[in-house]
C-alpha cells in the first residue's frame, strides 16, 4: 500500500499529456500489486491464492517497468526510480516467500 501512495504522488509530477496513458497505467499497474493479493487471500482455495500472487507479482514488474519508460524519457530522474524500485524489489520478494511458502504447504 505504500507503493501505491508513493506512485500517486509521483505520477501527480508528471506532465499533463501523460494523464491518459503513463501515468494512468502505472497507476492501475500499481493498485493491481495490494488487489490482487487481497483477492487471492480471499479464496479457500490454495491454487487460486497463488494464481492471484503470480498476478501480483506480474504487476509489480510491470510497475517497473513503466517507472524505467519514465527515467528513459525524462519525466522522472534516476534516483527516484532507484528508491522506488527498491520498494517493487522487497515487495516482489515478499510475494515469492508468500508464493514459495504456499506451494510447500499441505
Amino acid at each position: 500500500m505504500e507503493l501505491v501512495k508513493d506512485i500517486y504522488s509521483l505520477t501527480k509530477k508528471y506532465p499533463g499529456d501523460e494523464k491518459y496513458s503513463l501515468v494512468d497505467q502505472t497507476k492501475r499497474a500499481a493498485v493491481s500489486m495490494p488487489c490482487n493479493i487481497a483477492e487471492g487471500m480471499g479464496r479457500n482455495h490454495k491454487k487460486d491464492t497463488i494464481q492471484f500472487l503470480h498476478i501480483s507479482r506480474g504487476s509489480a514488474y510491470e510497475v517497473e517497468t513503466l517507472l524505467n519508460v519514465a527515467v528513459l524519457t525524462n519525466i522522472i530522474d534516476e534516483e527516484i526510480f532507484l528508491t522506488i524500485s527498491s520498494k517493487i524489489e522487497r515487495n516482489i520478494k515478499m510475494i515469492n516467500g508468500l508464493i514459495n511458502y504456499l506451494e510447500q504447504k499441505p
